[in-house]
Order: C-alpha cells, then structure tokens, then sequence
C-alpha cells in the first residue's frame, strides 16, 4: 500500500467532514447563532474570560487537545495493522470527535463558559455532578503527571529539542504583547513568529543541551521535571492572553507547518507502507483489538479531554458563537491529521517489514519513539533533510503538543478544585487552588522515585477513562438537546459506541489488574467504572425527562405548569 494513497483519502474525509458535515451540525443541530453574546464579552476580567480572534483562539484549542496522546495512541494501535487504526481515526473525528468538541464548547457557551463538571450539575443532577467531577479531576491527573514524565524523557532522549521547546516561551510572550498590547498584523505577527521558532529549532540542532548528572543537586529527569511543573503554575495563573494563548497560537501555526513538512514529504518520497494491513500475528501478549483499539486511540478520533478544553479555556475565550465551528470542529480536524501522519510515520518510516517488527515486538513498544524514527526517515527521503534536523523537528512537535496539553491541564484542575470548593461552600482563590494542583501532580510523579516514573502509574487508566469522560460528555449534550426540543441522534449513536467500548475496556482491565496483583490500578478502576456507570443512568433519566417534560426552548429550563414560555423556575 502507498501511503500518498492513504494520506489523500484521509484528508479528502475529514475535509469533507468540516466543510459538509460540521455545516450541518452547526446550523440544523447546534443552530450556532452569531448573534448570541457569549461569555467572554459578558464576563470580561482580562485574565480567563477574552474576547479572542479565532484564528488565534483556534491555536490554543488544537494544540491544547493535540498532546502526545494523538501521536502515542495511533503509533501503538498499528500493532493491530495500519488499516484499523487508519478507519477509527478518520471516521471518528468526522462523526465522532469533531461533533463532540464543537458540542462541548456550544453547551458551554450557552452556560457562562461553565465546565462540563459543573455542566453536569445543572443537567443531570448534583449526584452526578460530583460523581463527574471526581472522573474530571481523575483524568486531569493522569495528564499533567504523565506528560511531565512524557517530555522529560523527550528533552534527555533529544536533546536537540531543548532549545526550541523554552526558547517558544519567550517567543509567546513577545506573540501575546504584538497582538494584544501593540495592535500589530496578525499575519505579520504569525510569520516573525513562526521564522524565530523554526529558527531555535535550526539553534537546537547545531546546539544540542546534555544536562550533567547533576543540577542543583537533582539528576536531569528530576530538574526537567521541577522546570515543567513550575512553568505549568506560572502560565496557568496569568492571563490567558500573556502567554497561554499566544503560545498555543504560535505553536499551532508552526506545529500544523510541520504536518505540512510531513505530508509533503510523503507525497515526494511516497513510501510503502511496510506494516499489514490487519496483523495476523500481533506478537504474543497483545491484547484483543476490540475493545482495546477503540480506548488506544482517544485523541485522534474522540476524546473526552477535549470537552475539559472546549469548556473549560475556549468557551470563555470564543468570540462569536459561529467561531465554534472553526474552533471546536476543526480543532478535531487538526489532531486527526496529526493521528493520520502518526500512522504514516509509524507504518511507513521503516524499510521493510522485519525492520518494523522488529520495533513492534511487543504491546506498547511503538508511541512516540516510532512516529519520530519513522517520520524523520521519511521527510529525509521525501525533502533531503538531514536525519538528525528531521528528528529534532518531530520530537519538537511531539514535545510541544505535550507541553501546551499540560500547561492548559494544570489550568483546568485548577478551575476543578475551585469548582469542587464553590460546590462545599467555600472560595480557594488561584494561587491557591493552583498550589493544590501542583503537589498532588507533583507527589504522583515522584511516588516511585526521583526519575519520575510515577507519572505513569495510573496512565494505563487513561485511554478508559478518557472515552468515558467523552461518553458522559455527549450525554449532557444530549440532554440539552432533548431540552431545546432538537433531534439528539447524532450524539446518541456515538455517545452508546464510545460508553459501551470503555465500559468493556475497563472491565477488561479489571482482570488484567487483579491477575497482576496491582491494587492501585484495580481500586481505581473500579471507582471509575461505579461513578461513570452511575454518572450514565443519572443521564439516561435526565435524557428521559427532558423528552417528557416541558422546557423553554430558548434557555432550556423547566416551564412551570400553566405558566407559558415566560415562566421557569431557576436552571439549578
């Protein structure tokens, strides 16, 4: 198989997924109204509510969502063959993720830019409010730990890296005073932008930075992993528009360059794609496909985390109501490019088919190591680039996607605990909540030792976890939906795939823990699956009285009896 082929017909779907489909999610079921003023302009305080151009606000949406988990998940579910992989990234983000994201970030918006935790208190109880929350900040968790292990090990294993991935910092915090504080030409601004950050990576190839076996009395792992978590705190106090939003917007425009970089190299050096198809002989230990594949690739085909982001950082930052298209769906579009070039590289990078076997010997053996090896090899042959500025690029945008996921991660746990607080009664100010998040992210990732690897303890949670939350998710979509009195099919059918295919991955799991003896991960497992299963029926009665009762159409709340469209009772 020639990948040029598999690269047209994936972006010739997802292309006619925004350009056709998502116009009719937007007008026929979202019914996205330029009119409608959202949040960022009635709630304005210049830190998280901004008013923001969607290009740039576009920027931070795709690069927030499209962590290390789109590349990792793809270069690892190919174990399974190219062509599973290939149809679940490319049909879930056309029906699935882009529908999700967009949904997300409009229920939202109609909301005050409320969070889905919090979303979820309104829609379908305070039960389940809590039970979701307890989900939300489980997840998060996962993230923040294990991207922090993720890049560590990205910064030490390329070293070539480390002065484009903190040399884009001050290049954002330039970015964010251009636009905001000197008025300067977007375009003008994106392109300075963009030559300084390919520019540092031209530096970080000529100056690879090898730390020593000792920095201020910590190993390397241990300070790259202090540096990470106190940046995280820094950047996820100050106002979105200093250094978080223009970071994720220069780092979209110049990370969706080295997509283009990518595919363009593919369509040059049009490689073979060396993997089969379906794997016959997957090596022994790996587990079934279905329902593993469906939980391997999260972000790439759907994802609950998106919908952290679509409601917790882009619905206060969206502009016009009809900006969610571009923003929520094409964001989705975005990381499922990025999924489809990650099982290009991992499939076709390698000469022939027992050089890709012998890096696919065991489950989990492929992920980033792979995309970058394999891509790097194809953009040499494809463009003439040097192996090692091939490599450096990739693992540039590997570790990028990972960072701008994590700083924004640390963001979101931090509105989770203030919005737990608010639940109990009480106020915890930003330091504060921010604090909170950064020793128990802190405390994970150290709990089995000064390398970090305790960021990773409960990552193999995370795929589960992650599709439950997208499942919940559309269940509170749906249940605005029932409640505006339109159509919730198209959320229905992949809001029943996704719940049915985590909720046998983790009973799944739950076997493989107990077998194991490993009791963290059981316990876990277990709390997750009781609270999204009770998170879910509390939906489905929610769905269920919300198609019985009567609701105003316009703000979606319950119509008292006899009173007419102009009587509710309070949205709580």
């Amino acid at each position: 198989m020639n990948s040029l082929v598999l690269a047209i017909i994936g972006i010739a779907m997802m292309l006619a997924g925004y350009f056709v489909y998502s116009k009719y999610l937007a007008r026929r079921v979202y019914r996205l109204n330029a009119e409608f003023r959202t949040p960022s302009h009635e709630l304005t305080d210049g830190v998280d509510y901004v008013p923001t151009n969607k290009f740039v606000l576009w920027g931070h949406h795709f690069t927030s969502v499209a962590g290390a988990a789109p590349i990792v998940g793809p270069a690892v579910a190919v174990i399974w063959g190219w062509l599973p992989a290939f149809l679940w990234v490319t049909l879930g983000t056309v029906f699935f993720a882009g529908m999700h994201d967009m949904g997300a970030l409009w229920a939202s918006v109609r909301n005050k830019g409320q969070s889905m935790g919090m979303l979820s208190g309104r829609y379908i109880g305070a039960r389940g409010r809590n039970l979701f929350l307890v989900v939300i900040f489980l997840l998060l968790l996962m993230v923040v730990a294990a991207f922090a292990t993720v890049i560590t090990n990205l910064l030490i294993s390329t070293p070539t890296s480390v002065i484009p991935v903190w040399g884009a910092i001050a290049v954002a915090a330039v970015i964010g005073q251009m636009i905001y504080r000197w008025k300067m030409n977007l375009l003008l601004t994106t392109v300075i932008g963009v030559v300084a950050l390919y520019s540092l990576i031209l530096v970080g190839d000529r100056f690879p930075v090898v730390l020593p076996e000792t920095v201020l009395g910590m190993t390397p792992a241990t300070f790259w992993i202090v540096a990470l978590f106190v940046y995280a705190g820094v950047a996820s106090l100050l106002p979105v528009w200093v250094l978080l939003q223009p970071r994720d917007y220069i780092n979209g425009v110049q990370l969706f360059i080295g997509l283009g970089i990518l595919y363009l190299s593919v369509l040059f050096a049009s490689p073979t794609i060396v993997a089969p198809a379906v794997n016959h002989a997957v090596p022994e230990g790996t587990p079934s496909i279905v329902p593993l594949l469906f939980v391997t690739i999260a972000c790439g085909a759907i994802s609950g985390f998106h919908g952290m982001v679509s409601s917790g950082t882009s619905a206060k930052q969206l502009d016009k109501e009809t900006d969610g298209r571009f923003v929520g769906y094409f964001g989705a579009v975005g990381e499922g490019l990025l999924a489809l070039g990650a099982i290009i590289a991992a499939t076709a990078g390698y000469q022939t088919l027992a050089d890709w076997e012998a890096v696919y010997s065991a489950f989990n053996e492929g992920g980033v190591a792979a995309f970058v090896e394999g891509g790097g090899a194809i953009v040499n042959a494809g463009l003439g680039i040097p192996v090692s500025l091939s490599a450096t690029i990739l693992a540039t945008m590997a570790v990028l996607f990972a960072a701008t996921t994590m700083d924004t991660a640390v963001r979101l746990q931090r509105f989770v605990v203030q919005e737990a607080a608010e639940i109990m009664g009480f106020r915890v100010r930003n330091v504060v909540a921010t604090l909170i998040v950064l020793v128990v992210g802190v405390g994970l990732t150290f709990s089995a030792g000064a390398d970090g690897s305790g960021g990773l303890l409960i990552w193999p949670l995370f795929g589960t976890t992650n599709q439950l939350l997208a499942s919940l998710t559309l269940a509170i979509i749906a249940v605005v939906l029932l409640r505006k009195k339109r159509n919730p099919v198209l959320v229905l059918i992949p809001l029943v795939f996704v719940l049915v295919m985590s909720v046998y991955a983790l009973v799944v799991q739950i076997g493989t823990f107990y077998a194991d003896g490993n009791w963290l991960l059981l316990g876990l497992d277990l709390v997750i699956l009781v609270a999204s299963l009770w998170v879910a029926l509390e939906a489905a009665i929610a769905m269920q009285a919300a198609r019985k009762g009567a609701f105003d159409p316009e703000t979606d709340d319950p119509v008292l009896a006899g009173s007419g469209r102009g009587g509710t009772v309070g949205s709580d």
